[in-house]
């Protein structure tokens, strides 16, 4: 199988991809819980778990014991195995998941399906690991408009250089409600639905933005530390100037959207 998308922009601690998009995940991780419906008695499957928020917040709601999580990368799931004590946490990729048919209430996904080696596999998996009329939800950034960290670097790096356009994550297959939505619909999904969710991230300065860019976290980071040392001040200067971003603290939006679906129940 080929290696995920990116896969090797995931491969920094933890506290990297945590300064990065991770001071999102939480209140993220929260809307998608809400979204899919998850109830306190239900055995939830975190695919794709990173270093463990949306695995921490299932467990909050149906206790540790009934959260089981995914992660291809080592260095994730053990962050994710610390975190969250008593959750099971497997090195597994979402195409091959290692559960029998049926074995969950709810499947969800946050983040990750856009850098899935094979999305549709990995979504059908989700399917067959949730038992008849059990949900399959999952949220994706909305790399094409209001995700504003994300949209904003790819523009200031786009003005400097034409050739990022080809990296440009808005380009993203699942970034769109109807291609996330269309997606759910392939998997034989039932119920189907996409809805916009706004979530927000503090910022004590640029630098505090600026830092994961350079520790190469995410297709961003990836373009960020290939750059050479004065493209690479220019990128950092180009955005600073579109964020209006200085030493003071700041805030900062980003809109995601979450799909939830259902499996037949016959």
């Amino acid at each position: 199988m080929a290696e995920p998308l990116g896969a090797a922009m995931f491969r920094t601690p933890a506290e990297a991809y945590d300064r990065y998009v991770g001071r999102y995940s939480g209140e993220l991780a929260r809307a998608l819980i809400a979204a899919a419906g998850v109830g306190s008695e239900w055995t939830v499957l975190d695919v794709g778990c990173g270093p463990g928020a949306l695995t921490a917040e299932l467990a909050m709601v149906v206790g540790a014991g009934s959260v089981a999580a995914v992660e291809p990368s080592q260095t994730f799931a053990a962050a994710c195995r610390e975190r969250v004590p008593g959750a099971r946490v497997e090195i597994a990729p979402a195409e091959a998941l290692p559960f029998a048919d049926g074995s969950f209430d709810g499947a969800l996904a946050q983040l990750v399906v856009n850098f899935m080696a094979d999305p549709r596999a990995g979504v059908g998996e989700m399917r067959r690991v949730t038992r008849p009329s059990g949900t399959v939800a999952a949220a994706v950034w909305d790399y094409a408009g209001e995700m504003t960290l994300v949209r904003t670097f790819w523009d200031a790096a786009r003005a400097l250089d034409p050739g990022a356009e080809r990296v440009d994550e808005r380009h993203m297959a699942y970034c769109t409600p109807d291609g996330l939505g269309g997606l759910w619909t392939a998997a034989g999904l039932a119920d189907v639905a996409v809805g916009p969710v706004t979530v927000e991230a503090d910022y004590e300065s640029f630098a505090d933005l600026w830092g994961p860019l350079e520790r190469g976290v995410g297709p961003a980071g990836a373009y960020t530390v290939a750059l050479a040392p004065d493209a690479r001040a220019g990128l950092r200067d180009e955005l600073r100037r579109r964020l209006g971003a200085g030493d003071a603290p700041f805030r900062l939006t980003a809109r995601a959207w979450i799909a939830t679906g259902s499996v037949p129940a016959t």
